[in-house]
């Protein structure tokens, strides 16, 4: 375990040193684009974190590859590196890919040419064997042609890409949801791998999860709320082409031959688990995909509709906003992973059940405030308000000013006199 925490440390240090380089940079040679109508904040700002970031994964995995074995009697990772291949595949992958959202960052790519990039970053990985080699569906655990392998590994690394670029809207959000996630993934690649192989606690997907996870930590602190530096497209792709790879190197372990039908809960868990962890961004990729392709758009258009948009728009505070994104993420994927050691189940059904709701309830929770103020202004007569704050305030008018959540209380105070409590009363 110490040598996963010592590639995440090197992972963590390089990547927050590398980030504050990244800032001063971009901020001395103005290497940043221009604000757009979608994004939320409003002030010009860097986004070279992903070349940070990715300094943080290369430089920690060739110390796992290179360095440990001087600073230790035990190669920890031999069977990592035995095949130099993927790991090879896995760096020049993230390489193509930062490169790719570097260039869209500053020049803003169509949506064809960084497509096509993503494709060949999935198929350099599947190219050199890190496949979807079985999906435990069905009567048949095995995906019985190549073929249909590789094309199963260039939908997920591609979809995952996206799906974690799609969220990648506020501050925090996407670096704060890939620890937690990659956090609950360490922990399962890690148990899995004891589980079939008694003597062998190293793996390639648990250590992807540990330098993600240190990467995104160092690059963490200058992109916390307000930011000084964001990941970009570069470092969105990086952390979602990784936590694709870690969960297709985790069914590359799985034998189906071994796996009895006892025994078919683990083994859904490489299947279940990334859509755990990836609950939030997958529902927003989803939803986005729907609603423009519905209106005639490329699924990859951009607006101002993803889930965190709509989060701002109900009354959510940035830093609300940031924290319900991590709640779903962690009541979903911890959940998830509490049916490999929590027994009898229900438990887990409690625990799922009563985390969904109160996320449920934090999340709705300004639209009750909203809809005490709609019912006071529309319940108050002309003579008592005057049309212009009755179109300010009622979140049903399209013409109605967006509301501060610091003002709603106040509004239908100001609105109905009877809701101000009496000892606020003039």
């Amino acid at each position: 375990m110490r040598y996963y925490l010592l590639a995440l440390a090197i992972s963590a240090a390089v990547s927050f040193v590398m980030s504050v380089i990244a800032w001063r940079f971009g901020l001395k040679y103005k290497i940043y684009p221009k604000i757009r109508e979608r994004d939320v904040h409003k002030t010009p700002t860097p986004r070279l974190g992903g070349v940070a970031m990715w300094a943080g994964v290369v430089v920690a995995l060739l110390s796992a590859w290179f360095v440990f074995p001087l600073i230790s009697d035990v190669d920890y990772f031999r069977l990592v590196f035995a095949d130099p291949g993927p790991p090879l595949a896995i760096m020049g992958a993230a390489t193509v890919i930062v490169i790719i959202g570097v260039v869209d960052d500053l020049y803003d790519l169509d949506w064809m040419t960084k497509l096509a990039g993503q494709i060949i970053a999935a198929g350099v990985l599947a190219w050199q064997g890190v496949q979807l080699v079985s999906l435990p569906l069905g009567g048949s655990l095995a995906i019985g042609s190549p073929y249909m392998s590789l094309i199963l590994t260039i939908l997920a690394v591609v979809l995952v890409m996206n799906a974690v670029n799609f969220i990648d809207g506020l501050d925090g959000l996407v670096a704060g949801v890939a620890i937690v996630a990659n956090g609950v993934f360490f922990v399962y690649s890690f148990v899995i791998s004891i589980t079939i192989n008694q003597t062998e606690y190293f793996n390639l997907a648990a250590l992807l999860s540990a330098v993600l996870i240190g990467a995104c930590l160092g690059f963490l602190p200058l992109n916390w709320h307000p930011a000084r530096l964001f990941m970009g497209d570069a470092g969105a792709l990086l952390t979602g082409l990784l936590m694709a790879t870690s969960a297709i190197s985790v069914t590359g372990q799985i034998d189906p031959a071994q796996i009895s039908r006892t025994a078919l809960l683990p083994a859904f868990i490489p299947i279940l688990l990334p859509f755990a962890i990836l609950i939030v961004p997958l529902l927003d990729f989803g939803l986005a995909v729907l609603r423009r392709v519905s209106a005639g758009k490329s699924p990859f258009t951009a607006d101002r509709k993803h889930l965190h948009h709509r989060l701002l728009d109900m009354g959510h505070s940035h830093f609300q906003a940031v924290l319900i994104f991590y709640a779903w993420t962690i009541v979903v994927a911890v959940g998830c992973l509490m049916f490999l050691f929590v027994k009898p189940t229900y438990f887990v059904l409690i625990f799922l059940g009563v985390g969904l709701v109160a996320c449920a309830a934090v999340t709705l929770a300004p639209l009750s405030r909203r809809k005490r103020v709609e019912i006071a202004v529309q319940a108050t007569s002309p003579d008592q308000l005057q049309a212009s704050e009755s179109g300010r305030f009622d979140p049903l008018d399209e013409a109605a000013s967006a509301l501060d959540p610091a003002d709603t209380d106040t509004a239908a105070q100001a609105a109905v006199p009877e809701l101000t409590p009496p000892k606020e009363r003039p």
